[in-house]
């Protein structure tokens, strides 16, 4: 019974994960440094800590990350308000993503894992990564599909193809750098790890 009990919580290597790739995290989105400029937008790096935690550790360290990403999202909103804080501000909206971003990213990865690391790696991460870009933007076009059209100035009944034009044009460029650079790292460790 108490042998269940220790697989069940957390031990010291996932709180020390959790709170290593947690602040990498924070140092990204309050730094800049979590978004690419890319031709046509920025691509955000700023779920990849999630996605690595996932993978490594498991979906409950992944989900935890994704909780402390999407708390900050909104501390980030209310502290340095922006066209679109009022949408961000709803954890509906920055944190539930997050949270799940963490879950799919282990399931995706997991789909594969036990035949070929580096493709159910790049799968995870892929997952995971647009896990991120349609949730937000399917949680912002679902509440706020007003709000946010009156916010960009546009007609209101092409709301959801901007809205998910934007998720093609960010989400498929996001989801191809977290492959990029999810997968070297998170194979490194595992073989570290020998996981």
């Amino acid at each position: 019974m108490q042998n269940n009990l220790t697989k069940k919580s957390l031990g010291t290597r996932q709180i020390a994960v959790i709170g290593m790739l947690s602040a990498i995290t924070m140092v990204l989105g309050s730094t800049g440094l979590g978004f690419i400029p890319l031709p046509m937008a920025k691509a955000t790096i700023m779920h990849i800590p999630v996605i690595i935690g996932s993978i490594i550790e498991g979906p409950v360290v992944g989900a935890t990350i994704g909780l402390i990403f999407g708390l900050f999202s909104i501390f980030q909103n209310m502290t340095n308000p922006s066209l679109l804080s009022f949408a961000f501000i709803n954890p509906l909206v920055s944190v539930l993503p997050r949270v799940l971003v963490g879950i799919t990213a282990y399931y995706g990865y997991s789909l594969f894992s036990k035949k070929n690391t580096t493709l159910s790696v790049g799968l995870g991460a892929a997952v995971g990564s647009l896990t991120n870009t349609f949730g937000v933007l399917t949680m912002i076009y679902v509440l706020y599909a007003a709000q946010y059209a009156s916010a960009k100035g546009i007609d209101p009944g092409t709301t959801a193809k901007v809205i998910y034009g934007i998720a093609l044009t960010n989400g498929v460029p996001e989801a191809i750098v977290a492959v990029l650079i999810v997968t070297p790292i998170a194979v490194a460790i595992k073989r570290v790890l020998n996981k």
